[in-house]
Parts: structure tokens; C-alpha cells; sequence
């Protein structure tokens, strides 16, 4: 489906200032998308069991002190967004860390891993310097429950206590994939876990790693985190270092970026991760292992530019999803980064569909790639 281009919010100022912005422009978007989530769990086909929604409140209650722990900002940030939207804090934790908070539930409650858990099913690739003419890529698809993408927002942000810096998000959530102006690019696939813990939700991770200068400090970052639930994470900054860090709470093996592209879906490869990976339903497994398979394919050989990148997530064969009647699974946006010369570029929806915008740091304007 054709979508309009790409909601861009434009915030400055404070952790504080930043979050009753981005709280008071999407309260409606928030709320609804935050009563779908709460709901959800609710039900039991993510947590394992049906729950009264006291008992989901409690948990992500309990979960702040983490995230208050991870980075005091970035949760004054939460909690300001959720005080101008007209949510409470423990809902932000839920909306904004979804896939994470099941994780948490899950280990909380007990519950099985139920194989309706679907969302979140995303294509990443690292392209090395080698074979992008000295500038390397990350790029990606984020694929979710096609209710998801009518609250995809791009924000372009100038903290007080951070670099500027370009964040694929939804309404209601910290960041999901992004760029700083010190030429620190983030991208993420989800993982499940069976080892859910009350910790930091992903998106604050991410947004905690774009404060950092370089691909090494992120790692960092992301190793010593104290995560709530399992996703991959892709790194790369403009001198071409790059990792792959398959991040479950207990274990987080990695992968350095070396001579040849790294591609990422929703399963992991590393033996010590999938100890602790939930089973996955045999069909979404078949679909991640096939578009894991397609995209080094299409990056087998010769040179990568954006433009190459663009139409690997646009392939109709595999990597761009398509909603339909069994898992109801779109891909709801695209991003392609360029940390060595700060270029972003961003879909809003499907990308077979639609094209990529051009998205500098804040202070200059949006054109079509």
C-alpha cells in the first residue's frame, strides 16, 4: 500500500523538553498504539498466558528502576513523553519496549513461548569499506504486525546531553534504528528469549549507544547493559568498524565486520545464543532462514551502494513483507545508513511501494533520494 512520506519530529533541548514534545504531538497515535500492546499481553497469545492487566502494569513497574539505572536522561526523556501523552510510566516501558517486555513476562510468569509471537521480523546487512567504495553501510527493513506502521515516525533530535542525531522509531518509543553526527550508526533484528530478565528495554539501548563516538564505545555499551530481553544488533561507525552482536540477556556473542557482508534475520546462529532462543514457529523460521539466505545473495559480489541497498529491501522474493491473512506481517519501513559521510536515508512502509527520502541531521532539508 502507498504511504505518505515519512513523519518527521524535529526535537531540541533537554532529555525533559525532548520527551513532552514528542509526548504532546503523538498523544492520540501513543495511546491507542499503547492500549494495543497492553492488550496484547493481556490476552496471553505473547506472554504465555492471559493476564490481568494489573498484573502487566506490575512488571513494567517494576522494570523502571532499570531503566532509570541504564541512563537517567534517556528515562527522564520516557517518562516526560508518557506524562505528556496522558500514559503512565509503566505503560511507556510496554509500548516502547514491546518485544523486550515479553521476554520479561514470559520469564516473570513462567508461561510458554506461544508461536503467535510474530512481530519485529526484520532484514539487516553490514557492508564493509571494501565493497562500498571506502564507505561502508547498514541497512535494513523493519518488518511488524502491519498495525504498526501508521505509527512509524522519524525523529531528528539535538539533545542538550548528546550528539544530534537521526532515529527511525514508533510513536511512543525512544528509537529503534539510528545515526549520530560522530558517525555511529545502530540497526537491530528481534530475537526471543527464554531468559528475560526486569532489565532496560532495547530501544533504550539503542538510544543510549547513539551517544557514543565510535563503534567500539557502543559495544560496550550494549555488553554491559543490563537487557530485559533478546534482539540482534548491528554497529558500524565511519572509520568501518562494525559488529553483530546476537544480545540475549545471559550470553551476547559477537562478530566483527571484516571483508564480506553481514546479514541478519530473526534467528540466531551462534551456538551459545540459540541455547537460549525460544522455539520459533516452523514457518516463521523457514521465512527468517530464507530471507537470511536471499540477502547474502544479493550481496554475494561486486560493489554496494545505497541504491543497491535500497533494492535489496524492496526484493519481492523474500525480504520485503507483505501482510497477509496468516501473520498479518508488513514491512513497515526501511533505513539505510551511511556513517563515514552521515547519510540516512528512510522509507515509511513498504518499500516496493514507496521511495527512499535523503534525512540529514536536523538543520537542513528532507529530499527525496
Amino acid at each position: 500500500m502507498k504511504r505518505p512520506p515519512i513523519r518527521i519530529l524535529d526535537a531540541a533541548g533537554s532529555p525533559g523538553d525532548i520527551g513532552r514534545l514528542h509526548g504532546s504531538t503523538y498523544a492520540d497515535d501513543i495511546k491507542v498504539y499503547t492500549a494495543d500492546r497492553v492488550a496484547l499481553v493481556a490476552a496471553g497469545s505473547w506472554s504465555g498466558g492471559p493476564m490481568a492487566t494489573g498484573e502487566v502494569l506490575e512488571i513494567a513497574e517494576s522494570m523502571l528502576p532499570a531503566h532509570e539505572a541504564f541512563d537517567a536522561d534517556l528515562h527522564t526523556e520516557m517518562t516526560a513523553m508518557a506524562d505528556a501523552a496522558g500514559i503512565s510510566h509503566a505503560e511507556a516501558v510496554i509500548v516502547g519496549g514491546f518485544t523486550d517486555f515479553v521476554d520479561t513476562v514470559r520469564a516473570v510468569m513462567g508461561g510458554d513461548v506461544p508461536t503467535s509471537v510474530v512481530e519485529d521480523d526484520c532484514t539487516a546487512v553490514l557492508i564493509p569499506d571494501g565493497r562500498a567504495a571506502g564507505q561502508g553501510f547498514l541497512g535494513q527493513t523493519w518488518d511488524m504486525h502491519d498495525t504498526a506502521t501508521d505509527h512509524v515516525l522519524l525523529l531528528r533530535l539535538t539533545p542538550d546531553d548528546a550528539p544530534p542525531a537521526v532515529v527511525f522509531t514508533t510513536t511512543g518509543c525512544l528509537g529503534q534504528i539510528g545515526m549520530n553526527a560522530n558517525g555511529v550508526a545502530v540497526g537491530i533484528n528481534n530475537l526471543t528469549g527464554l531468559d528475560g530478565t526486569r532489565g532496560v528495554a532495547w530501544t533504550s539501548v539503542v538510544r543510549g549507544m547513539l551517544k557514543t563516538s565510535s563503534a567500539d564505545e557502543a559495544l560496550t555499551m550494549l555488553l554491559d547493559a543490563n537487557l530485559a530481553g533478546a534482539h540482534n544488533f548491528l554497529i558500524l561507525d565511519r572509520n568501518g568498524v562494525g559488529y553483530n552482536v546476537e544480545a540475549m540477556p545471559s550470553v551476547r556473542p559477537v562478530a566483527k565486520l571484516e571483508d564480506t557482508p553481514i546479514a541478519h534475520t530473526n534467528h540466531t546462529v551462534d551456538p551459545d545464543a540459540s541455547a537460549v532462543q525460544a522455539p520459533k514457529d516452523t514457518g516463521l523460521l523457514s521465512n527468517s532462514t530464507e530471507r537470511l539466505d536471499r540477502a547474502t545473495e544479493l550481496l554475494a559480489e561486486g560493489p554496494v551502494d545505497a541504491e543497491r541497498l535500497f533494492e535489496l529491501t524492496r526484493d519481492p522474493g523474500a525480504i520485503c513483507r507483505v501482510s497477509d491473512d496468516e501473520y498479518h506481517i508488513e514491512s513497515s519501513g526501511a533505513a539505510v545508513m551511511r556513517p563515514a559521510t552521515g547519510d540516512f536515508w528512510a522509507c515509511w512502509g513498504l518499500p516496493s511501494h514507496n521511495p527512499y527520502q535523503h534525512v540529514p541531521f536536523p538543520g537542513d532539508e528532507v529530499a527525496d533520494a
